[in-house]
């Protein structure tokens, strides 16, 4: 628990340096240290590198690497910490999630004979038939079966048309590559491509959401007799629109204007929420802290009014932070880079512009919108998979009103519990169970009473008469309420333990100019977050977080 009478964010950080380096020297914790925290991955980034296709051993050898990964990692969670409170949170995050990613590509699926990406044929690259299937169909029935469904989610896109959606002339057709067989260097790539594409942009098990490419793309995928040379075929779009609002750009110049825009209104938007947080106590860590005195008189005076602005900053930084975040892919990976140092990687329809889908999946689905098509869906593939696998297990119809629960409940315990291990690494007075764990599985519940209930109304003929607009008041009124008790849960946490208190942006010109706490100031680089440190021996050596 913070002690009493700190004055400012910056006091607060000074407090926790304090605990961190307390809690090192005293030996109840170690430093997390690059590159030796990277272990676990490293084991299964070097047997992914080994082809275990035809050898039934290596095969199985993929359950006790992914032991041991699970081992190293849960180490890491009970005994790493960083100082900066930031950097802490993202120990147990980071240290949860690779976990649950490596399981669902190497444990629920098998990565090297399931997945199969979109890639540009060379001479020394022509894919074998028992590399790349009809349309680069998986081998496995369940995930061929995802891809199909997730694929239909996705169609029916909205369509902007363009000059210069086609295929460059002179570059070599695509095809779907599986696990190279002969390559090295082309191995690594392959599976550092799969260990980092979260969402499946250009795989066999792309997510939901997220619209299909160019149709010259899908023709020279489908391998069509007709398909011809797409430069000379008439254009057809720029930018398609998923039904959740996720655009797919295929033009490089609008993506890099479109990124460049939003990275600018973000950082903006950062200087502005991260400034308002630096004059309220309650992001500091004082979660039980009074209004601070600059909000209106009607504010302060208000309870109601307090949480409910205090909520609306919490979430507009977290949004404002990941939005901005994601945006930094596209301008890094398709505009710095781009096609010549990142080949089809590099082009603007294998970067989707948004993360996050429209708000108006809130309107039309209520809580299951907000969480399945307007919040960022970075997660989703690690957390269906288990689920797949298990229904496939257990002869379950994933469209049966278990399935459904089923699927629900395990994608929220899954996401409650790598927010609570972040929560569990940090060094503030955070509740990992009673916090981000109960805050999700509630969510999973409010979804599921939702459904229930629309179910029996929609049965009963009483949705049929309703008028739209009024369903969507509903929507959004019913949703508001919801989340206005229970995100408490987890933006008090994230208070408590410091997350608050990160620094996303190095410049803010609206503390240069004293807008903020008395001793900000216009540089505000992140304090803490990264530094060399010299242990007493070479496992503790390196860069600390």
């Amino acid at each position: 628990m913070l002690p009493p009478g700190l004055k400012s964010p910056r006091e607060v950080n000074l407090y926790y340096d304090e605990v961190y380096f307390a809690l090192i020297k005293s030996g109840k914790a170690h430093p997390f240290i690059y590159p030796w925290a990277t272990g676990g991955a490293a084991i299964v980034l070097l047997y992914l590198l080994i082809d275990h296709r035809k050898s039934p051993v290596l095969r199985w050898l993929r359950f006790p690497v992914f032991g041991f990964l699970v081992a190293y990692q849960g180490w890491c969670i009970a005994t790493n910490r960083a100082r900066s409170p930031a950097a802490a949170f993202g120990v147990g995050l980071i240290s949860s999630w690779g976990t649950l990613w490596v399981a669902a590509i190497m444990i629920a699926n098998d990565c090297q004979t399931d997945f199969r990406r979109i890639e540009r044929r060379s001479s020394s690259e022509i894919p074998s038939s028992d590399e790349a299937g009809p349309n680069g169909a998986a081998t496995n029935g369940s995930l061929r079966s995802q891809c199909t469904n997730r694929k239909t989610q996705s169609a029916s896109p909205s369509i902007t048309p363009a000059e210069d959606n086609a295929s460059p002339k002179h570059e070599q057709p695509l095809f779907w590559q599986s696990y190279p067989s002969s390559s090295f260097m082309s191995r690594v790539d392959w599976v550092a491509d799969v260990f980092c594409s979260f969402r499946g942009v250009g795989w066999n098990w792309q997510t939901s959401g997220i619209p299909p490419p160019p149709k010259w793309v899908e023709d020279q995928l489908r391998q069509h007799d007709d398909a011809g040379d797409a430069s000379d075929k008439p254009s057809s779009m720029v930018v398609t629109n998923s039904r959740s609002g996720i655009r797919r750009f295929a033009n490089r110049p609008e993506l890099i204007r479109n990124t460049a825009i939003n990275i600018t209104i973000g950082y903006i938007a950062l200087d502005i929420i991260v400034t308002l947080m630096h004059k309220d106590p309650y992001f500091w860590g004082y979660v039980e802290s009074k209004a601070p005195t600059h909000l209106p008189r009607i504010v302060q005076d208000s309870d109601f009014l307090t949480h409910v602005y205090r909520l609306l900053l919490s979430l507009a930084g977290i949004y404002a932070a990941l939005a901005t975040i994601f945006k930094l892919g596209p301008a890094f990976f398709c505009g710095a880079l781009g096609p010549r140092w990142l080949g089809v990687r590099g082009e603007a329809w294998m970067n989707p512009a948004d993360m996050f889908g429209s708000y108006d999946m809130v309107f039309t689905k209520g809580l299951a919108g907000w969480w399945g098509g307007w919040w960022h869906q970075t997660f989703r593939f690690a957390f269906e998979a288990p689920t797949t696998r298990l229904l496939e297990v257990t002869g379950i119809d994933k469209r049966s009103a278990a399935g459904k629960a089923l699927s629900l409940f395990i994608a929220f315990f899954l996401s409650g519990s790598l927010h609570a291990a972040g929560s569990y690494t940090q060094l503030g007075d955070t509740r990992p169970l009673l916090g981000p764990f109960r805050f999700f599985m509630l969510q999973a519940v409010g979804i599921l009473a939702q459904t229930l209930a629309t179910e029996q109304m929609t049965r009963m003929g009483l949705l049929q008469s309703c008028p739209k607009l009024l369903r969507q008041a509903v929507n959004f009124v019913l949703v508001h309420i919801w989340l206005y008790y229970t995100a408490p849960l987890l933006v008090d946490d994230f208070a408590r333990g410091g997350v608050w208190l990160f620094e996303p942006i190095a410049f803010s010109p609206l503390r240069g100019l004293g807008f903020g706490a008395p001793d900000d100031q216009f540089f505000a680089m992140w304090h803490g977050l990264a530094w060399w440190r010299t242990g007493d021996h070479w496992w503790d050596t390196g860069i600390a977080l």
